[in-house]
């Protein structure tokens, strides 16, 4: 049997010295006996795949509504996505892995649905009640909505996991750090996992937006670094049958990955970064590619922002999904005797806008497309 105190034994063999070991957590807010046989990561990144949350995922929009086909990119397949590749950066960085895997995990658990519109409309109704951001809504359900113990709310989770949460930022997540020490730059692993989020939702965006055709190959000709991946696989252009986008795609990430681990591994050595202390201290992060990339990869970015996520299909869907979130917002809080009776008590119990901010929150698309069917399209039963 290997104890936790072994598999604590080999994270001090492995890690670097700048990585989290799970022994030297902080801890968590309501103390409990730690495992026999699971690291406090470990158990972490357990909890969070048993909660509701987590399983809500597989119907929450990435970029496709989900009515509109089976295999396009959910906001859960996206989060497994972003758990591998962090894990596989993690492993060549000598960071925890479990740490980066739990934080992956629950990167999004807070995401409402219909992706960036629904939260951008969130956040809109919630400016003068508190506001509302994906990430402290993460936060929010892994400390205090998530009801599975007798002894506490939420998953009580370790600090690190905490922290990895409240930290994350990509160009279209912007922190909230309060009470997790803001004037720290988050630890490698949660800096690990801001890049894999992004590393993945460029890679499989670009990949669901070709195999829909919102986009054509015929478009990304002058991207450099989409000029880079056909030659690098030989593909001579022309009709992109699903062999080739795949063998693209999986080019793409391996190339990404690469680029990011040389440069971050060159600016670790460079700022002779020997402890977490040194490393949270700094003014920048250590987890970027370097600048010849960055631009190679932005540009890809602007180009799938501009032909993809403005794609006439899109924005109707973002449209209609927005009308959807406000419409159910205002009926919720104008009449809150329609809410379900749990979700009224807490509404009495606690603030209403909070309360309907978290109802909505916590909604799939698909039942809240059929919940606004419900309410406002007379023939269908409540």
């Amino acid at each position: 049997m290997i104890t936790r105190e072994r598999l604590e034994a080999l994270e001090e063999q492995a890690l670097a010295p700048y990585a989290h070991r799970s022994r030297d957590s902080r801890g968590r807010v309501y103390t409990e006996p730690e495992p026999k046989y699971r690291t406090a990561f470990q158990r972490d990144r357990d909890r969070i795949l048993h909660t509701t949350a987590f399983r809500r995922l597989e119907y929450k929009t990435q970029v496709f509504v989900i009515t509109e086909g089976d295999y396009y990119r959910t906001r859960l397949t996206h989060t497994l996505e972003v758990a591998q590749i962090g894990r596989s950066l993690a492993r060549a960085l000598a960071a925890n892995e479990d740490l980066v895997e739990a934080i992956s995990l629950a990167h999004d658990l807070g995401h409402p649905p219909f992706g960036h519109s629904g939260e951008a409309t969130l956040s809109r109704l919630m400016a003068d009640h508190g506001g509302f951001n994906h990430n402290r809504q993460s936060l929010r359900i892994v400390t205090e909505l998530e009801r599975r113990y007798p002894d506490f709310p939420g998953l009580n989770l370790t600090w690190e996991v905490r922290e990895g949460i409240v930290k994350h930022e990509t160009e279209y997540d912007v922190a909230d750090t309060a009470g997790y020490e803001p004037k720290k730059r988050g630890h490698l692993e949660a800096q690990i996992v801001n890049l894999a989020d992004e590393l993945a939702f460029t890679a499989h965006d670009l990949d669901d937006g070709l195999r829909s055709e919102l986009i054509s190959p015929e478009q990304l000709e002058g991207v450099a670094l989409w000029e880079m991946l056909c030659q690098s696989i030989g593909w001579p252009g022309g009709q992109l049958d699903d062999l080739s986008r795949h063998r693209l795609i999986r080019r793409l990430i391996g190339m990404t990955v690469s680029a990011l681990l040389e440069a971050t591994s060159a600016r670790i050595e460079g700022a002779k970064i020997r402890s977490l202390e040194d490393l949270q201290k700094l003014d920048y992060n250590l987890v970027k590619y370097a600048d010849d990339f960055a631009v190679l990869n932005q540009q890809l970015k602007d180009f799938l922002y501009s032909n993809m996520y403005q794609h006439f299909r899109v924005v109707r869907m973002q449209t209609k999904a927005e009308r959807i979130v406000e419409d159910l917002f205002a009926s919720y809080v104008e009449k809150p005797e329609i809410l379900p009776p749990e979700t009224q008590s807490k509404a009495r119990e606690f603030e209403l806008y909070r309360t309907v901010c978290d109802y909505l929150a916590g909604m799939t698309d698909r039942f809240a497309i059929q919940e606004h069917r419900k309410l406002f399209e007379p023939e269908t039963l409540p």
